[in-house]
């Protein structure tokens, strides 16, 4: 039996959402961009996971920390898109964002707290 984890869950709906948008600005041309999107994006979800087998507290903490950088680059992409002209942009983008970084900033401190 499967046990729930949000920031697993959590990162990976956002993924495929990301994937999605990623496709539609490279259908718009604006191929550059997608491809930032769709590195920073899948590294969060790619991160995440593979912070559940780390080999260490250190090494959890170091994983999530990668992730949390994804999505503060992602923000800035995601921000591009929000303020150039004619790209798209959806407000749901930023505050599933938002969310994961929340969480990630959550699991990070209690994390580190443990580990004293």
């Amino acid at each position: 039996m499967k046990k729930d984890n949000r920031i697993v869950d959590l990162s990976f709906e956002f993924v495929l959402m990301i994937i999605e948008f990623s496709e539609e600005l490279e259908k718009r041309r604006k191929v550059v961009i997608a491809q930032q999107i769709l590195k920073s994006g899948t590294s969060i979800g790619a991160n995440v996971r593979e912070a559940q087998k780390a080999e260490s507290r250190a090494d959890f903490i170091h994983k999530l920390k990668i992730a949390a950088k994804e999505a503060a680059e992602l923000d800035y992409w995601l921000e591009l898109c929000k303020k150039a002209d004619n790209y798209p942009y959806e407000a749901v983008f930023h505050e599933k964002l938002l969310e994961i970084q929340k969480l990630l900033s959550s699991i990070i401190s209690t994390s580190k707290a443990r580990s004293k």
